[in-house]
């Protein structure tokens, strides 16, 4: 966006930005916190309960960037990205409904968890495009804080649900969020077209500009011209959001189950642990886009990816219900400084309009990559070393991406002027 775009304009592509997300986060969150007990009444090894947990974000290295270069490619009157949200939206919440009903058999219950996750996978970075699409690079990490506030929200949606609700209405708890979905794509339908956005009007000058190469840059090229880079930065980058992602998504996937064997909670209690770590992230959101903005981005994730592995530690030394709950607080406002902007700073080295959402797609792909490994690496760990040191085994694995940060940091003071 330029500076002579009315601010009216970029807050409100922000909020349906954030509608778009938070109606799909709203179906993730109580997905991760409530299916690994599904999962329990049929296996005993947290390791492969882990796995069968990662299985969405397996598809979704596969899927992501395909669908999201896919939509890079697309030319229609509502742009290149509302047609498959339209689509794809309703298809999920249906499936996600089914989920508690399929938990009968185990074989079935796998058969709905993945198609839900093949569904919902297909959509994911189309949504979070919309947001490089309408944003310039400079506004970028306050936006992304507000995208990042409304999938918070959804955290404390489903630990409600799960305080509330689960124990009493296992399967109508389920419906809750994928009515939100619902709601949301009619909204977003009704009011947003993407072919409109700045990017998407930059692409189409880019598509006349080349003729012969066609609207679409192929994903085999994309993947070549980062590997072959000799800066690595954007390469590095992808692994950190891997590392990162296999810890956070450790360290909700398996907390409930961690709250119960270890702490000796209900389900539904364990299922709650993360409420306050909900309000925490959203307080955090906002300033760490600021902070980003004046003291560097990747200063302030390395900050706070610091936090979030010593939180973890915190958690292993002082656990109880209480002092679980206060860890995953300060870890959850630690984890927003990356989450808001490591996305950015891989936006912003997009060496075209026509990319940004091949390049969100590889950024989902290391996020999803690093869910699947992730809680089945502390999975096994916890096999290993019992419940009790579950967030520590969570920390080792974070520690992992601190160094991979430290090191793009490096390269940052060597060509500041790239970032």
């Amino acid at each position: 966006m330029t500076s002579t775009t009315p601010r009216v304009r970029t807050g409100r592509i922000t909020f349906f930005v954030a509608l778009a997300v938070f109606a799909q986060e709203s179906t993730w969150n109580l997905y991760d916190s409530q299916v690994p007990p599904l999962l329990r009444e049929h296996v005993a090894s947290a390791a492969l309960i882990g796995a069968l947990m990662g299985m969405d974000n397996l598809l979704g290295i596969f899927i992501q960037p395909w669908m999201g270069n896919r939509s890079d490619g697309t030319r229609t009157s509502w742009g290149r990205r509302i047609p498959y949200l339209v689509v794809g939206m309703p298809v999920a919440a249906l499936l996600f409904v089914l989920i508690p009903h399929a938990a009968v058999s185990l074989p079935l219950l796998i058969l709905v968890m993945f198609s839900y996750a093949l569904v919902a996978n297909s959509f994911k970075p189309i949504a979070e495009s919309l947001l490089p699409d309408f944003i310039g690079p400079e506004r970028r990490s306050r936006a992304n804080a507000a995208v990042k506030i409304a999938s918070s929200i959804t955290v404390i949606v489903a630990a409600l649900i799960s305080i509330f609700l689960i124990d009493e209405f296992p399967k109508l708890s389920f419906a809750i969020p994928a009515v939100l979905m619902l709601v949301s794509v009619g909204v977003l339908a009704w009011r947003v077209r993407d072919s409109k956005s700045p990017a998407y009007q930059a692409a189409l000058e880019e598509d006349r500009a080349e003729v012969d190469a066609g609207p679409r840059v192929r994903m085999r090229d994309v993947l070549l011209d980062i590997v072959r880079d000799a800066d690595r930065s954007r390469l590095l980058v992808i692994l950190a959001v891997f590392a990162f992602g296999g810890a956070w998504f450790a360290s909700r996937s398996l907390v409930t189950n961690y709250g119960m064997e270890a702490l000796g909670l209900s389900r539904g209690d364990a299922g709650g642990l993360t409420l306050p770590s909900g309000v925490a992230f959203i307080a955090a959101a906002y300033p760490v886009a600021l902070l980003a903005e004046r003291f560097g981005r990747l200063r302030v994730i390395l900050t706070g990816m610091t936090v979030f592995a010593a939180a973890m530690v915190l958690g292993t030394i002082v656990r109880t219900p209480t002092g679980t709950v206060v860890a995953m607080c300060v870890a959850a406002a630690g984890a927003s400084a990356f989450m808001v902007n490591m996305a950015v700073v891989l936006w912003n080295l997009a060496p075209s309009a026509r990319v940004l959402g091949t390049y969100t797609g590889l950024y989902t792909v290391g996020w999803s990559a690093g869910g699947f490994v992730g809680p089945a690496l502390v999975g096994g760990m916890v096999d290993v070393t019992g419940w009790p040191f579950m967030l520590l085994d969570v920390g080792l694995v974070t520690a992992i991406a601190v160094l991979l940060v430290a090191r793009v940091a490096v390269l940052q003071r060597r060509s500041p002027d790239s970032w």
